[in-house]
């Protein structure tokens, strides 16, 4: 079937049935089979496996850490959450566990895999774990069309969306890990008038999809249901940030002090997209790649991407984000590839999406 006669049919079970999305028993993922790639625009996009796994204090290349050398041990909290808390800031959480990570990856790992997911990275040297794309079963309507037919079409019926999640475990000052999950979104929309083909584009990043996997992952972790509903309901710690500049500089301001921001920023770059190559906590840097938007964003449709071949992408640059702190306030700004401020249009932009995201 094509995309016209696809998304016709999703649209006329549209509006048959209204079905409202992200409570608990409405995310129903599958991903699709092993080797599909559904690759974001050349914007902000990921063009490499080359990243390390930050430690405090100091960078530690990939190549000669290994989770299962992280041998100390870690006292369990004596709260009634066990050893398990959620920390926010706007619209980011992450987790807080008091158990080192090589603890904690197999059962992260048989936790997205439990939830209907495929891995396309699985790479605990890195500290990296990456989802394929999916998509939400459950937000296709029960219609009658649907449950009259059943499942004999069921395979016809598609959101026109996927998303994949990044799951980054990080060892934090005190010998537990953070964990952080990060989503990223695409919707399949028509390109032309005639509405007879289609492409799949970015959409913004869902923070209460975000939300509801990590306390799903705190229950997988031994937190209980109720727990974890009252964890993710507390509310935020004050904190705002904005773009501005600093003598021509674009730059975002942040009011956290170093270890909030720092995780902050870094949640955000996995959300947009970015590649960090390296990240060197110490002198509070991380290494990233950009590829520059070109004038025609276009992508080709899904199965296009499965048996055609894509448009070149452009050539990516390099950068550094800089997270500066003086007491409870932190200013991230880009540095070029040689370490020297960047006032370019390039700059600008990577200024406004960590902003916008911080928000």
């Amino acid at each position: 079937m094509n995309h016209f006669s696809r998304l016709s049919l999703l649209s006329l079970s549209l509006a048959l049935a209204a079905c409202t999305v992200l409570d608990g028993d409405k995310i129903n993922y599958k991903s699709a089979s092993k080797g599909t790639s559904l690759e974001v625009p050349p914007d902000l996009t990921q063009l490499s496996r080359e990243t390390r796994y930050a430690v405090p204090g100091g960078a530690v290349s990939a190549s000669s850490f290994q989770l299962g050398q992280v041998t100390q041990t870690v006292p369990t909290a004596t709260t009634s959450l066990g050893d398990v808390h959620i920390e926010r800031a706007g619209n980011q959480r992450w987790l807080v566990i008091n158990r080192p990570a090589d603890k904690l990856w197999e059962p992260v790992r048989d936790f997205w895999q439990e939830n209907g997911f495929l891995l396309a990275i699985d790479q605990a040297n890195l500290g990296i774990m990456e989802t394929d794309w999916a998509e939400n079963r459950a937000k296709i309507p029960q219609d009658f069309i649907r449950n009259t037919l059943g499942k004999v079409i069921d395979s016809l019926y598609s959101t026109g969306e996927r998303d994949k999640f990044r799951t980054r475990l990080e060892r934090n000052a005190s010998g537990g890990t953070d964990v952080f999950i990060s989503h990223r979104g695409m919707i399949e929309v028509y390109n032309s008038s005639a509405k007879d083909t289609t492409v799949w584009q970015p959409r913004p990043a869902d923070p209460e999809l975000e939300a509801e996997f990590l306390r799903r992952l705190m229950v997988k972790l031994g937190v209980s249901q109720e727990q974890s509903k009252a964890l993710l309901a507390a509310g935020a710690s004050p904190s705002s940030s904005r773009a501005t500049a600093i003598n021509g500089q674009p730059v975002v301001q942040i009011d956290d002090g170093f270890d909030r921001a720092w995780r902050r920023v870094g949640l955000s770059l996995d959300r947009t997209g970015f590649t960090v190559e390296d990240r060197d906590r110490a002198q509070g840097v991380y290494f990233v790649r950009y590829v520059a938007p070109t004038a025609d964003k276009a992508e080709p449709g899904f199965l296009g991407k499965l048996f055609g071949a894509s448009k070149a992408d452009a050539a990516p640059l390099k950068y550094r984000i800089a997270v500066v702190s003086q007491g409870a306030s932190t200013t991230v700004s880009v540095l070029d590839a040689a370490g020297k401020p960047d006032t370019s249009a390039n700059a600008q932009r990577i200024v406004n999406v960590i902003a916008d995201d911080l928000k």
